[in-house]
């Protein structure tokens, strides 16, 4: 019986190193030392163990026959038996297979590696997700740290790195149908008062060429070329936030949940946007026809433009992040009184007036071209002070925070400032990182499933779509 034979290999292995280490360690007297060395020792004994039952569950699935088919019905024959190493969850473990080629020599097939999906990965489905949901959060190399720290298995660094290529491309390969898949399992947070979608960019460091900015240097030394190996990109990240009530009369409304797009540098983001409209057309889908709609962006006006020109959002109700707005109005108080008692004032005043009137931008306007003719400054200040100006006129309509707080919608995107550092630069952004844009993505792809609280769906339907290939 299977049974029997797993429980005996592993027995005999727990006896085999158990006996060992007592006879290498004194444990007539308990010690710290002696403590830690008998629970290595107990980690390691568990780990031959589990590796010994699945070899012997694996290997008593072996045939014996001399000619088999794949299930393309191709018949094969016999060849020889070879050794090859996989990474379990108990470590590297040898497995002898019976391998057999086709009539012409051309083909080669292993049953035992066809039934348990193992054909084309090193590392079993435990071990792979493991190094995924790592490499979302830190390097292969620091995954290899870490999981020498806390892991029966220890894949190298290269292994890693190929199952992120892997994994990333299967992913490209099939992501509307992935996204969709996960999609179906979900519903709406219960109690969701609004519906916010929110954009924005952050800067990578890619590893292809770019211009270089800046004075060139004026010491001798050989010609440099204009050309750069390296150059900054905007990745982009949307995301789709449910809220509900506020949590106190006067607060900011609840976060429930938020959900996440990401996509490398790519020129008018075509992919990005398709990515965020999916989003949405499953939000859509669902029963929330009654929930308010909201854009909530920075000022950047690529973005508005792209949200403007879209039929899709036209139910969508506007507002600028207002804490980009305060930047602007503290810039505009600078450059009306410079850094005095003055200009604290007028901030005072004019950043209650933003928060607690729809028209405080008109009224910034107001004062802004009062002060203009009233004040003297020089050409700097009046041109910080004219972009100022021409900032709140043309975003006036998208600062109705009076109307927001009593609806008890949110005015601060925090949702998508937060996303552009945990999904983009705390991952990718690290000293010394440059990335190509198919590199970026791969890590890009799981993170967001990781950080939109995915990964558990994901992984489950990456695996189904592997195995129906």
């Amino acid at each position: 019986m299977t049974l029997d034979t797993m429980v005996e290999a592993m027995m005999t292995e727990v006896k085999r190193n158990l006996i060992h280490f007592c006879e290498t360690l004194d444990l007539s007297r308990l010690t710290p030392d002696v403590a830690e060395q008998v629970s290595g020792a107990l980690q390691q004994t568990l780990a031959a163990a589990g590796r010994a039952g699945y070899r012997a569950f694996l290997l008593s699935h072996e045939t014996d026959q001399d000619l088999v088919r794949d299930a393309q019905g191709e018949v094969y024959r016999f060849k020889k038996v070879s050794n090859r190493a996989f990474m379990t969850p108990f470590g590297k473990l040898s497995v002898p297979r019976r391998c057999y080629q086709n009539k012409t020599d051309t083909k080669s097939y292993v049953p035992l590696d066809a039934a348990w999906d193992m054909e084309r990965h090193y590392m079993t489905p435990q071990v792979r997700e493991a190094v995924l949901f790592s490499c979302a959060m830190v390097t292969p190399n620091e995954t290899v740290q870490l999981l020498s720290k806390c892991a029966l298995f220890e894949p190298d660094a290269t292994s890693i790195k190929r199952e992120v290529v892997q994994t990333g491309e299967q992913i490209k390969a099939h992501r509307d149908a992935l996204d969709q898949a996960v999609r179906s399992e979900e519903s709406p947070p219960e109690g969701t008062k609004a519906l916010v979608v929110s954009a924005d960019g952050a800067t990578v460091l890619m590893n292809e060429g770019g211009v270089h900015f800046g004075r060139s240097a004026q010491r001798p030394g050989p010609e440099t070329s204009k050309e750069k190996p390296t150059a900054y990109r905007v990745a982009m990240v949307g995301s789709v936030t449910y809220y509900g009530d506020p949590v106190a009369p006067g607060k900011r409304p609840e976060r429930l949940q938020s959900r996440y797009q990401a996509h490398m540098p790519e020129r008018g983001c075509p992919t990005f946007k398709a990515f965020l409209e999916a989003e949405l057309d499953a939000v859509d889908s669902q029963a929330l026809p009654d929930v308010p709609r909201i854009l909530l962006l920075d000022g950047a006006r690529e973005l508005w433009n792209y949200f403007d020109k879209n039929s899709r959002y036209d139910a969508y109700h506007r507002c600028i992040d207002f804490w980009h707005a305060v930047e602007h109005l503290s810039v505009t108080a600078e450059a009306l009184f410079g850094s005095g008692p003055q200009a604290k004032r007028w901030y005072e005043k004019y950043y209650a007036v933003l928060h607690d009137f729809d028209d405080g931008a008109a009224r910034i306007v107001r004062s802004i071209d009062y002060y203009a003719v009233k004040l003297k400054r020089n050409k700097t200040r009046a041109k910080h002070l004219n972009e100022q100006r021409t900032y709140f006129k043309r975003n006036g309509k998208r600062m109705p925070y009076a109307t927001f707080r009593q609806n008890g919608w949110p005015i601060g995107s925090g949702p998508i400032e937060a996303a552009c550092k945990t999904l983009i630069k705390t991952r990718l952004g690290r000293s010394g990182m440059r990335w190509t844009r198919s590199g970026g993505q791969n890590i890009l792809a799981i993170r967001t499933y990781v950080k939109s609280n995915r990964w558990d769906k994901a992984w489950r339907h990456i695996k189904r779509m592997e195995r129906a290939a």
